[in-house]
C-alpha cells in the first residue's frame, strides 16, 4: 500500500487512473469496483481504465513511481467487484422500483432502460454477466436484479462468474500487454491516455443508442383513435 502524503491529496483526481493508483494502490482499486457495481453515484468510476492500468502497474520496475503487487491486485479487484455487486442488488432488493424511478441523472436513466432491455432479452444469467462489461450498465443492472426479484441464489451465482471475469480478466490483460514490452516504465503515458480514450468509446455508443431508441420512439406515428374505435 501507499501512504499518502498532503500533496497527494491536494492532487487525487478520482477519474484519473494513474492517480488513483499512486494513492491508494491495491485499496484504491477495491473502493473503486465497490462503489461503481454498488452504488448508483459511482457510476462516473473508471472501472475498466483502473484494472487495466493496474494490471500494467504490476510489470513496472520496483523502482517505478508505481509499482503494485499482481497478488493484491487481483484480491483486490474480485473482492470488489463481488462485494460491490451484492450490495447494489441487497440495496435494490429493499429499495425497489422507486429507487431507480428517483434516478435524475439522464445517463442513469438510460442504462436502467438499457439494463431492463437486457434482462428481458438474455434473461438473468447471460444479462448478469454480459453487464460487467458494459460501463453504466454493470452500475445499474445489480440494484435492478434486485429491484424486479431476480432470485438471490442465481443472482449471486452468475455475478460472481460474471465478476470474476470481468475483474481479473481485464487486470490480467494489462500484466499480459506489460509484460509483452521491455521497458513498459517508458511508455506508460501514451498507453494509459490511450486506454482511457478506448475505456469512453462504450459509453459513447450506448449513449448513441439510447438517443436513437429515443429519436425512434419520438417518431413513431402516434396510434389513430379514431380507427381503434369499435
Amino acid at each position: 500500500m501507499y501512504a499518502m502524503t498532503h500533496g497527494s491529496q491536494l492532487a487525487l483526481n478520482v477519474l484519473d487512473p494513474t492517480s488513483l493508483l499512486s494513492s491508494f494502490g491495491a485499496l484504491g482499486i477495491l473502493v473503486v469496483l465497490f462503489a461503481e457495481t454498488g452504488l448508483l453515484v459511482g457510476f462516473f468510476l473508471p472501472g475498466d481504465s483502473l484494472l487495466f492500468t493496474a494490471g500494467l502497474f504490476t510489470t513496472t520496475s520496483a523502482t517505478a513511481t508505481v509499482h503494485l503487487n499482481l497478488g493484491w491486485v487481483l484480491a483486490a479487484a474480485g473482492a470488489g467487484a463481488l462485494l460491490g455487486a451484492q450490495t447494489g442488488y441487497l440495496l435494490g432488493r429493499r429499495g425497489g422500483p422507486a429507487l431507480l424511478n428517483r434516478t435524475g441523472n439522464p445517463k442513469l436513466r438510460q442504462a436502467v432502460e438499457r439494463s431492463s432491455e437486457m434482462l428481458e432479452k438474455y434473461g438473468y444469467g447471460k444479462a448478469i454477466v454480459l453487464a460487467r462489461f458494459i460501463p453504466l450498465v454493470r452500475t445499474v443492472l445489480n440494484p435492478m436484479a434486485g429491484a424486479l426479484g431476480v432470485p438471490v441464489r442465481a443472482f449471486t451465482g452468475w455475478q460472481i462468474v460474471g465478476g470474476l471475469a470481468w475483474s481479473l480478466g481485464v487486470t490480467l490483460a494489462g500484466h499480459a500487454l506489460g509484460s509483452s514490452i521491455p521497458n513498459i516504465d517508458h511508455y506508460l503515458l501514451p498507453i494509459i491516455a490511450l486506454l482511457v480514450v478506448l475505456s469512453l468509446i462504450p459509453i459513447a455508443l450506448e449513449i448513441r443508442k439510447a438517443r436513437r431508441t429515443a429519436a425512434t420512439a419520438e417518431s413513431a406515428p402516434a396510434p389513430d383513435r379514431e380507427s381503434s374505435r369499435p
